[in-house]
């Protein structure tokens, strides 16, 4: 079977939906995705492995491989996409649609296009050569809650030299990122007639004292800690949608806020848990019972590849740029427990989760002749 032209390759990777999401009504599993890139993988005579991701809806990993042994490269992208908003997309999500030379489509960008760029440079490298091993690893559910990256880095032997994932950086090498916490507050109160509040208990007014408190402890993570490496050099804390009550006239039995803390590399996610706790604990013992915290998902740490790392050098200089630092998060965190782990793709950060996502077609050459850079310097030579 011959691998279809990259246009075709890209079109139909953007024509599956694979979006990611914690509602379930929204939620698709990624598996005729999956099976479509093992079929053009297979075609390469990669080995193809696929693993049904736990605790997921029907969610997998895809690793593929050429050649043994320890050593090589590590490609990896995920496979889904956040959810999009009918209303504001003037193109249609899941038809790739060029124009302007721009590739529009969700997933263009953010990432799934990154693997239609791989398929067309393995196309045309000579893998019968290569001295060390490439894989290439697809993952599920990183829009939500990491799942195919935490299963992964949990079950791997692999021993590479160097792992990239390939998210848009616009080809800019990245070494490290913040991590992502998501918490869920609910405060339970007692609804009653809004004529007389002694009656009830407003979970709103109590919601309001929360609040109070968090945006100290936010003054607090920015006097705590520091890291002049990003352009935000502290941990930021985002109060990210809040709904509470059903009528001007009744009071407000439940609240519920979820926020959103961006934690610094190194930091411990243990630790700011319970930092967090220590925050609303004050509340919790003037309400006893009626606030509860959790978390809206796994966290994800923070993560850095250190300056002096040998894979990080010799990237860098093939492409000519110092590795940067990004405030937003990807796999790395996971995949960097395996290998000395670069964030690294074509696109712009820009444009993800944006309405008419788009890949500029200006990033098709340089991508091509960077990743047989890549595979040259760490798989060939």
């Amino acid at each position: 079977m011959a691998i279809p032209s990259f246009l075709t390759l890209y079109s139909e990777l953007i024509s599956l939906p694979t979006i990611s999401a914690t509602d379930p009504s929204l939620d698709q599993s990624n598996r005729l995705l999956i099976d479509k890139l093992a079929t053009w993988f297979e075609a390469l005579n990669f080995a193809v492995t696929i693993n049904a991701v736990p605790d997921t809806r029907n969610k997998f990993n895809l690793l593929a491989s050429y050649g043994h042994g320890t050593g090589g490269l590590l490609f990896s992208g995920h496979t889904d996409t956040v959810p999009f908003d009918v209303d504001q997309w003037q193109k249609n999500p899941f038809k790739l649609t060029e124009s302007d030379g721009k590739l529009y489509g969700l997933g263009t960008a953010d990432m799934k296009g990154f693997f239609a760029f791989l398929l067309e440079t393995l196309n045309h490298i000579e893998l019968n050569k290569l001295k060390k091993p490439i894989h290439i690893l697809a993952t599920a559910d990183e829009e939500t809650t990491m799942a195919g990256a935490i299963y992964f880095s949990k079950t791997s032997s692999l021993a590479p030299d160097c792992a990239i994932i390939g998210e848009p950086t616009s080809l800019i090498p990245i070494r490290a990122h913040k991590g992502h916490v998501a918490n869920v507050i609910k405060i339970i109160g007692r609804s009653g007639h809004s004529s007389d509040p002694s009656k009830g208990i407003n979970a709103i007014e109590i919601m309001n004292e929360v609040i109070s408190h968090l945006l100290r402890l936010r003054q607090q993570l920015q006097q705590r800690y520091h890291n002049t490496s990003f352009a935000i050099p502290y941990p930021t804390l985002n109060l990210g949608h809040i709904h509470g009550g059903d009528a001007a006239n009744r009071i407000c039995g439940c609240c519920e806020l979820v926020i959103d803390i961006r934690p610094l590399p190194g930091m411990s996610l243990d630790e700011l848990h319970a930092l967090l706790q220590q925050t609303l604990l004050p509340i919790m013992q003037q309400w006893p019972n009626r606030l509860s915290l959790a978390y809206e998902h796994s966290p994800t740490p923070g993560y850095e590849c250190r300056t002096n790392t040998s894979a990080l050098k010799a990237i860098e200089q093939l492409v000519g740029q110092q590795a940067e630092t990004v405030n937003y998060c990807t796999e790395a965190p996971y995949l960097h427990a395996i290998a000395p782990t670069i964030v690294l793709g074509p696109g712009s950060i820009k444009e993800a989760h944006q309405p008419d996502e788009f890949m500029a077609l200006d990033f098709i050459t340089p991508t091509d002749l960077l990743l047989k850079r890549l595979i040259h310097h760490f798989c060939l030579s």
